[in-house]
């Protein structure tokens, strides 16, 4: 077994964990983080062909109770959700069980209305299918029921030719994906995920939480001066909450991010729960292998997977500097600079983030319970530790 070079260790009793020859600066980044930012706890992992060669964890998974951080803890990591069924979709499309680019009606018949026909699977993991929100409003019971949902995604017209612009699609990229995983595989997209990848490969990654894991679970925390969302008709809000029946940030309110009723549900386009090993190991097993187990995806349904689809301003007028592939961010100096232009990952609300750089077979995964902002340095700083 390849021996774990002693480095340099974040300098407090509460930080814990190692990391190898050549990635020291990795720990003094975690290390500054709390210095520099109202860190309350997190953790980091980095893969390198499929062996950990990072993993480091520290600070307090619950402010109220002063339970300490550790490495298996679970945080809800949001929008990351969306690199576990994009990888679920392209495995079914290297398998030859789905066409991306064939029109979504061909798997699930009662799309095919109010303008949707020609929509595609891709369309709608490039941000591009005109659906980020529903006209319905379905309540917190009927969204854990996934049926209504996925009726209301029947009925809806889009909001703009399919293809021609785009906007985040939020929740419905998750739904609408999941139930063309669903139609194809008889399994939600948790289902599928958990039996055909997370339980045979052992990643700590979660589209429906077991009650048995909540004791694992962090407690999300803001921080002050977080910028407040605009108001309850305004687009961007209704994509992030659902029309209302999910709040944001809202973490201890009714059905709020810190509410274990959240997490024993499906939203599968923002509401994973992970730990950082869990996501870089998720997308090491995708990219390089884990360990002695060959890769998931084959260079070709990478190159597929990772191709540019969606940049510059959308529906709403404004670039935030995001750029989109199949499913998957891509490199942004902007928005979210990774190791290399053949990059991709997926970040999430409050400063998750995790990609996969398969030029160095590096992956890598950022976890936090202090929500700071949208895009926020602390995982670019871990990142600019690797180059």
């Amino acid at each position: 077994m390849r021996q774990r070079q002693p480095q340099p260790q974040p300098q407090r009793p509460d930080h814990h964990g190692w990391a190898d020859e050549g990635y020291g600066a990795v720990a003094d980044a975690f290390a500054r983080n709390y210095a520099d930012f109202p860190e309350l706890g997190s953790a980091v992992t980095v893969h390198v062909a499929g062996r950990k060669v990072v993993e480091l964890w520290g600070g307090i998974a619950d402010e109220r109770t002063g339970r300490p951080w550790q490495s298996d803890t679970l945080v809800p990591v949001f929008s990351c959700a969306k690199a576990l069924v994009s990888l679920s979709a392209h495995l079914l499309a290297q398998q030859g069980r789905l066409d991306l680019d064939a029109p979504i009606a061909t798997y699930w018949p009662e799309f095919a209305r109010h303008g949707k026909e020609a929509i595609t699977t891709r369309m709608v993991l490039s941000h591009r299918a005109g659906i980020p929100v529903l006209d319905a409003s379905p309540s917190f019971a009927e969204i854990a029921a996934w049926t209504p949902v996925v009726r209301a995604i029947e009925e809806q017209s889009p909001l703009w030719e399919p293809g021609t612009t785009h906007e985040y699609h939020g929740h419905v990229f998750g739904f609408a994906i999941g139930e063309v995983i669903r139609r194809i595989t008889g399994r939600t997209p948790g289902a599928f995920f958990r039996s055909t990848l997370a339980e045979p490969l052992g990643l700590d990654a979660h589209l429906g939480l077991p009650t048995t894991e909540l004791p694992r679970l962090a407690r999300l925390a803001e921080a002050e001066g977080r910028r407040p969302m605009p108001g309850p008709e305004h687009l961007l809000t209704r994509i992030v909450t659902m029309n209302g029946a999910l709040v944001f940030p809202g973490l201890d309110e009714p059905h709020g991010w810190n509410d274990p009723d959240l997490h024993a549900i499906e939203l599968p386009g923002a509401g994973a729960v992970a730990s950082a090993t869990g996501l870089s190991a998720t997308l090491a097993a995708a990219v390089t292998g884990l360990g002695d187990a060959p890769p998931l995806l084959t260079p070709t349904t990478i190159a597929d997977a990772t191709r540019e689809l969606t940049s510059g301003p959308g529906f709403l007028g404004f670039d935030m500097g995001a750029r989109w592939s199949s499913g998957f961010l891509l490199p942004s100096p902007t928005f979210r600079p990774m190791l290399s232009p053949t990059s991709f990952g997926n970040d999430g609300a409050g400063g998750q983030f995790t990609f996969a750089d398969p030029t160095t077979s590096l992956t890598f995964a950022y976890t936090t319970n202090r929500m700071i902002g949208h895009a926020d340095p602390r995982a670019n700083n871990l990142i600019a530790a690797l180059g």
